[in-house]
């Protein structure tokens, strides 16, 4: 059973039909969409700030979301895919992103709807990524643009995949 827990007396809100690992962890001022899937090792630490999810967001296996006491927040827009063993720590992605896996985003950085962040990159504090842009690298650059279509189709089928995955665990319990 996943372990969600009070602090400061804030108390995780989760909305229907997610799916949370067993060893998830989600502590504090954290409010989370329908539709969500939270996987093994995944901590999201609203301790010290607001960590705001959206609808349909998949945040996968090993991952790390915080952020800065009293000057950064989390919010993720709606259909977010966030790969294995992402860090975001204060950041804000956009509707129909995609964060691939290792990749590191810091502070006040901006995802712009239906962007993707290549796979091991590191988005700096304070960087701005135009919605349907790819980029990646450390530190991560601009590669090219795509089209708006595509990474959104891409993305939904990426969000509903993980909505069939955990249908399967909820299925066990």
């Amino acid at each position: 059973m996943a372990i969600i827990k009070s602090v400061r007396g804030f108390t995780p809100q989760i909305g229907a039909n997610c799916f949370l690992a067993d060893n998830a962890v989600v502590v504090g001022d954290v409010v989370m969409g329908c539709d969500c899937s939270i996987w093994f090792s995944t901590v999201l630490r609203g301790d010290v700030n607001s960590i705001r999810i959206g609808n349909g967001v998949n945040i996968q296996d090993g991952s790390v979301l915080h952020t800065l006491y009293e000057k950064s927040t989390i919010e993720i827009g709606d259909h977010v895919s966030v790969g294995h063993n992402v860090t975001i720590h204060g950041a804000t992605i956009r509707d129909y992103a995609l964060i691939g896996m290792g990749a590191t985003l810091l502070d006040h950085a901006v995802v712009g709807e239906g962007a993707i962040v290549a796979a091991g990159s590191l988005v700096l504090a304070n960087t701005v990524i135009e919605p349907g842009s790819i980029w990646g690298g450390v530190p991560a650059r601009f590669i090219k643009k795509v089209d708006p279509e595509q990474a959104k189709e891409l993305n939904q089928k990426i969000a509903h995949n993980y909505l069939m995955y955990a249908s399967w665990y909820k299925e066990e319990e």
